[in-house]
């Protein structure tokens, strides 16, 4: 095995090339910033965790953000529109709706597939000489120091050192950056298993977005564009862990019929299943989103339950607030890795990071409580909300975040 003892200089070191950290590299790609991204698994493997069988719902904010990175055409063909979300608690008497057409919107949103998305940023990337990709890449050790960071980095050519003004952790949950930058992270258990699939109803899709609380736990289910005959929809079923492992040993019509008996036939009579994931689901926030030389990103800075679609729209937020702040400091003729830099990006990002977490966390705790009395305040503030125009406006505004600044990409403008 090789070994380069003279070290590839950089500016930004993007540890992670997931769907946060791909993104940054796009939107830095013009800034005049030198970037290397650090991958792990080739984007096309099967074994890579960022772009498998999930879906991804995009809100407006986070299309825009793909628009001015040139990648929403493609993404585009490939989206299916949310144009209604309905709300509804299982077995009691509770449910919302909110129209995309009342809000004067094309949209409230986008599913995406998890596949897509990672196909269109990384042929991107590609055709973007202004970044070196290096994957795939294992990050072996990461020094960092008020001077810089150095990674060793190992790949098919062996092991080389790259230093770098910033290292920007989106590695992950279990972030080596994180734990090598010295910061904590709470994780607060939801003793809950999520149920990734796809599934065929016999019911043509009309746009809807289902949201339902059932006694087992949170089931959304969202209207896919597929390559696949018929109508299927991507379906993410949280239940308790033992409960997730007797769904999972049913068999594909036994599951559908357990689902059909949950879910009701709002989206019609279920017909195929998709293959099935699972992964268990937790809040983990880090105690910091910088360090010297070092941000945290996406999952490496907080990993939230799916109820409310929130988890990469906020992490795509962090990665077009990051960006603007980086441009801002090459500009200026600051070093982008410097204290002053990365605390303007802390407390830029403080107010909307805080408000998305405890937003979801209060989502999940709220219809997750069984108690009758709050489930049946629950319903009352359903049916509240589903005669209130005002709140539906608010609820429309979500996508572009709980701060009182927004990232100038969700807006649709350019960095500078």
């Amino acid at each position: 095995m090789s070994h380069s003892t003279a070290p590839v200089i950089f500016d930004i070191a993007i540890v992670g090339g997931g769907l946060v950290g791909a993104s940054l590299a796009l939107a830095l790609a013009g800034t005049g910033l030198s970037l290397v991204v650090l991958e792990a698994q080739a984007p096309e493997s099967e074994s890579q965790p960022s772009f498998d069988d999930r879906t991804t719902a995009l809100g407006n904010g986070s299309r825009r953000v793909f628009e001015a990175l040139g990648i929403w055409s493609k993404l585009a063909e490939e989206a299916a529109p949310i144009r209604r979300i309905h709300v509804s608690d299982a077995g009691r008497f509770g449910f919302a709706r909110v129209e995309a057409q009342q809000l004067q919107l094309d949209a409230l949103g986008y599913v995406v597939s998890n596949r897509v998305l990672g196909r269109e940023l990384w042929s991107a990337l590609r055709a973007t000489p202004a970044v070196t990709l290096r994957m795939p890449a294992q990050v072996r050790q990461v020094q960092l120091a008020a001077a810089g960071a150095t990674l060793e980095v190992q790949d098919a050519d062996g092991v080389s050192m790259l230093q770098a003004r910033l290292v920007v952790a989106a590695d992950g949950a279990q972030s080596l950056v994180r734990r090598v930058a010295g910061i904590g992270a709470q994780r607060n258990d939801y003793a809950q298993t999520a149920i990734v699939t796809t599934l065929r109803t016999d019911q043509p899709l009309d746009g809807t977005a289902h949201e339902r609380f059932t006694t087992q736990g949170p089931m959304a289910l969202l209207p896919l564009r597929s390559t696949r005959q018929g109508n299927w929809h991507g379906l993410v079923w949280a239940a308790a862990p033992d409960e997730a492992i007797k769904l999972l040993a049913l068999d594909d019509a036994q599951f559908m019929q357990q689902w059909q008996q949950a879910f009701g036939w709002r989206a019609g009579a279920a017909l195929q299943l998709g293959r099935r994931a699972s992964y268990p689901l937790s809040l983990q926030q880090a105690d910091a989103t910088v360090a010297t030389r070092a941000v945290l990103l996406g999952n490496a800075s907080q990993a939230l339950h799916p109820v409310a679609g929130q988890g990469f729209n906020l992490g795509l937020r962090d990665a077009a607030e990051l960006a603007e702040v980086l441009a801002e400091a090459v500009a200026d003729g600051l070093d982008p890795g410097s204290a002053q830099v990365l605390a303007r990006f802390e407390a830029q990002r403080g107010a909307d990071r805080q408000g998305v977490v405890r937003f979801t966390d209060a989502l999940v705790r709220v219809f997750s409580d069984t108690r009758p009395g709050v489930a049946a305040l629950r319903d009352l503030g359903l049916l509240a909300f589903d005669l209130l125009p005002a709140a539906k406006q608010a609820l429309s505004r979500v996508s572009l975040g709980f701060g009182t600044q927004t990232p100038r990409l969700t807006r649709g403008q350019a960095l500078r």
